[in-house]
């Protein structure tokens, strides 16, 4: 009979785990220091080995002959039927299904009943989340004081489901998603040894549409594995109902373009071919994402992308703007939601094409300024030289701004503060750290960028006149606020200037760009 590949190279121990090494030496070490605990609970997104590990540690408490990496031997007689699903001793619950208070006191009063092969009795209790309120009840006092020969493993999808009083009698595990280059690595191994002919770019692609799962990944293959004798990139995305990768570049230059007519007509013809639009537009968000990165860190480690593509999303990184490039991001997550919602997604999809395409806040760096609008900046910039402060005064356009979402009071009034009173902000180095894992924009935008700091009022000083049109928006003022609170643990009132240097201009048109991309309002000048 056949076997579906995610079960047939299911990982027996816990060698074959991938992308789990804080979970698997953990367990290593307990079971060969003979410390195992009583409760587990593995918590994780789909496919990254909650239940698989949880099988290999039954396995390996109970094992007779366990080696000495802490693996269980997998030939003795309790292994062997642990991996048949015939040793009483293993209990596995669905929770999905089992979530009633009745079945959790048939497994409590089950409990009562000693090991009839092994040392322990294991239940495994997957879906924990779906237990109802009554049935965490019921498990809870168990579960505090089991006997010594009981052990409980919970695994979840949705940690924050669970009751914090069952989380407390269990030692938490939380299982990442696997690394892209395992998921390849790992494909390509099974499809050698199934004979399957698999290219790189296919595994690649399977391995990003997985999201992190192995189990999504192994079933792309088995699905690919039945179109043809090669499995090629393009086979894939046809497997897996995506638009293909060329689609989404042609997608992203047209927008760029404000051709909207060509991007109908592409979406007409994914259409006719039956192509899952709620799914293209998932991919749509994943490559604007890139070109939002290259835009504003340049760093190619974090990207989704195929490392053919990178050169095009660089190309359309140049010729755009940091905000342009964000707000399209914005409309695509915002048509991903409605689309959820929709009753035609297809309609739901145009229309955001069309906003795009219409909207005249959409602009590109190429694009040309009308005359009313150079007219515009140039009289600005006029004014400006007009009042050119000195040395002594705060240039009007960099008086420091309070984030308006920062409702932490200073401890002391910044209008008796002299530029004295401020010191050099010697955590400064990891707040950037901590910031760049919160929004990689803002980051982008604070390189050069130095911090001055007295009692609790935090001023940066940036040399990117972007950072500030950046820190007027709420969601990027509370990533440096949170940045700043993660690093100190205080909370700060946080003040941004552009240097003098950095609203300097040179040139007309860098006084354009500058003037277009510093977000220079009437108010301020």
């Amino acid at each position: 009979m056949y076997q579906a590949l995610y079960r047939k190279w299911r990982p027996m121990t816990f060698d074959d785990v991938l992308s789990q090494p804080q979970v698997t030496a953990t367990l290593r070490n307990q079971l060969k220091a003979g410390t195992a605990a009583h409760a587990y609970l593995f918590t994780g997104s789909r496919g990254t080995g909650k239940t698989t590990c949880a099988r290999i540690l039954a396995k390996a408490v109970n094992c007779e002959h366990l080696t000495p990496e802490g693996n269980p031997c997998l030939e003795c007689s309790l292994c062997k039927a642990a991996e048949q699903g015939i040793l009483s001793d293993l209990v596995e619950i669905d929770a999905a299904s089992n979530n009633s208070v009745e079945d959790i006191r048939d497994l409590r009063d089950g409990t009562v009943y000693t090991p009839e092969k092994g040392r322990f009795r294991i239940y495994i209790i997957d879906e924990v989340h779906m237990l109802s309120a009554s049935a965490f009840n019921a498990l809870l006092k168990i579960m505090e004081e089991p006997p010594p020969y009981v052990k409980f493993i919970l695994a979840t999808t949705e940690i924050h489901r669970v009751p914090a009083t069952i989380i407390s009698r269990c030692q938490r595990y939380d299982f990442r998603r696997i690394q892209q280059k395992d998921l390849v690595s790992r494909l390509m191994y099974i499809a050698a040894q199934e004979q399957i002919s698999l290219e790189k770019s296919a595994a690649e692609l399977m391995a990003r549409l997985s999201d992190g799962g192995m189990r999504d990944a192994i079933s792309l293959l088995d699905r690919c594995a039945a179109y043809g004798d090669t499995i090629t990139a393009q086979l894939t995305a046809e497997a897996a109902g995506t638009a293909g990768r060329e689609y989404l570049i042609r997608i992203l230059q047209k927008i760029q373009q404000k051709d909207i007519s060509g991007i109908l007509e592409i979406i007409a013809g994914l259409h006719e071919q039956s192509k899952d639009l709620q799914r293209l537009c998932e991919e749509l968000i994943l490559m604007q994402r890139d070109v939002m990165l290259l835009k504003a860190a340049g760093d190619l480690s974090l990207l989704h992308c195929m490392e053919e593509e990178v050169p095009l999303l660089q190309k359309l990184a140049a010729e755009q703007d940091l905000p342009s490039v964000m707000q399209i991001l914005n409309l695509f997550q915002n048509c991903r939601e409605r689309m959820a919602r929709a009753v035609d997604k297809r309609v739901e999809l145009e229309m955001t094409f069309v906003r795009m395409c219409s909207t005249r806040t959409v602009q590109t760096a190429s694009n040309a300024v009308n005359s009313a609008e150079l007219q515009q900046i140039m009289e600005r910039i006029q004014m400006l030289e007009q009042h050119q402060p000195s040395q002594s005064e705060p240039h009007p356009l960099t008086k420091p701004q309070t984030s308006p979402i920062s409702e932490t009071k200073p401890e002391v009034d910044p209008r008796s503060l002299k530029a004295s009173d401020f010191k050099p902000f010697a955590q400064w180095n990891e707040v950037l750290e901590e910031c760049g894992k919160l929004s990689p924009a803002v980051l982008g935008t604070l390189a050069g960028a130095t911090a001055v700091a007295c009692a609790n009022i935090l001023r940066i000083t940036a040399e990117n006149p972007l950072f500030m049109s950046l820190f007027r928006q709420r969601e990027n003022a509370n990533a440096l606020h949170e940045a700043v609170y993660r690093v100190t643990g205080r909370r700060f009132v946080i003040q941004a200037k552009c240097s003098a240097e950095a609203i300097k201009p040179r040139t007309v048109e860098e006084m354009i760009e500058r003037a277009k991309n510093s977000g220079i309002a009437t108010t301020a000048i």
